[in-house]
């Protein structure tokens, strides 16, 4: 009986070639792929599709799908390593950019109900992403930080346990790569939060270093929580602010934002959160600027209590 007739298998997913990035699909002209169809099930979804794998070149380890065909469109990303099929960039910093947050389920109750709907949402279309819902400075952040040739380094054979152990006895024939493990906060991923774009510690680094090299390093002072805004349009209100801020930040809480400073007179305003990495995340969201009514605003970290202080004495010194 074909899957789609048997009502235990109505949510499997059979498909004839994989949704992937170049990189994935490696510089092999005269690629090799095996196909099984149901031969596992959906790293997200847990759904049972058609898995592919293949070698994506010489010296390079076997690639296969970790998520079905359906997930893959909904968040418009590699079957394998789970990219931005456009920017070629974690789903954290494309979601941030663009302020899109994601709308899937995470528990086990809904995310497979969840699948089938968005399979029948899908169909005959290629993503579900809006290409118009990114602001201007979003789109620029994006062009900056998208990756636009492949990175087949990415393709390396995995680290041999063994060799790490000093027990390889294969040498110059094991092919696994003979290399010590780094360990830090990078070898700390899993599909589950690369997928929905949360906790990415490669998303958090490259967000990280991109508002570094716009100015918005975070002070050494850990009591700064604002940012600064100027150059604010004519039209803006204190609720039109925060409305803004809630919406760009996704992957913030909104119970985080302790308040909205809005100065009429000189248009600007003070946006304080109540814990400093709320901060350091609207940072670097707002990297290259906060559109606001066809208005681009600049940001700043706000200024220590201390630094304050210090500028004005010797104001005060002076005018005695």
């Amino acid at each position: 009986m074909p899957p789609k007739a048997d009502i235990n298998k109505a949510g499997w997913e059979q498909s004839e070639f994989p949704i992937l990035c170049e990189t994935c699909l490696g510089d092999n002209p005269f690629i090799r792929m095996s196909k099984q169809e149901f031969g596992r099930e959906c790293g997200t979804c847990a759904r049972p599709f058609t898995v592919f794998r293949w070698n994506p070149g010489a010296g390079m380890r076997y690639k296969t799908t970790v998520v079905c065909q359906t997930c893959a469109k909904t968040r418009n990303v590699c079957q394998t390593c789970l990219l931005d099929l456009e920017y070629h960039l974690p789903t954290q910093v494309r979601d941030t950019a663009l302020g899109a947050p994601s709308d899937a389920p995470t528990s086990d109750i809904n995310r497979e109900y969840y699948a089938q709907n968005q399979e029948a949402q899908l169909a005959g279309s290629e993503n579900k992403l809006g290409a118009g819902r990114a602001a201007s400075a979003g789109r620029e952040m994006l062009k900056q930080l998208a990756r636009t040739e492949p990175y087949y380094k990415r393709n390396q054979p995995h680290l041999c346990s063994f060799f790490a152990k000093g027990e390889c006895t294969r040498g110059s024939e094991c092919p696994y790569r003979h290399e010590l493990p780094v360990q830090n906060e990078l070898s700390k991923q899993n599909i589950q939060d690369r997928f929905f774009g949360r906790n990415d510690p490669v998303a958090r680094k490259i967000m990280a270093g991109h508002a570094d090299k716009q100015g918005l390093k975070p002070p050494e002072d850990e009591s700064v929580m604002s940012l600064f805004l100027s150059s604010l349009p004519a039209s803006a209100t204190e609720e039109s602010i925060r409305t803004r801020v809630v919406k760009s930040l996704p992957g913030v809480d909104p119970s985080s934002l302790r308040s909205v400073v809005y100065v009429a007179k000189s248009r600007c305003a003070f946006v304080n959160f109540k814990d400093r990495e709320s901060a350091e995340r609207a940072a670097e969201a707002w990297a290259n600027g906060l559109d606001l009514d066809g208005e681009r605003l600049s940001v700043r970290w706000g200024r220590s209590k201390n630094a304050s202080a210090s500028a004005a004495a010797p104001a005060a010194t002076a005018a005695t």
